[in-house]
């Protein structure tokens, strides 16, 4: 599953009403603990983050010959 930014704003939003259910998508998870969220959360900003952060220059270096 692509997680989306959506997908992170619901998890944030749980977190800081302290819910522990979080619908994404298609599907509702319902997590056993705060630290269980916290851990979802990094994992889900990680890989939207990751979705953006490949989005810039690319440079090259060469030394010497052709």
């Amino acid at each position: 599953m692509a997680w989306t930014q959506a997908d992170l704003d619901a998890i944030n939003a749980a977190i800081a009403t302290g819910a522990k259910r979080v619908r994404f998508q298609t599907h509702e998870v319902e997590y056993q603990s705060m630290t269980d969220l916290l851990r979802a959360r990094d994992l889900i900003k990680a890989e939207v983050e990751g979705a953006t952060a490949g989005c810039g220059p690319i440079f090259t270096v060469y030394c010497g010959g052709y």
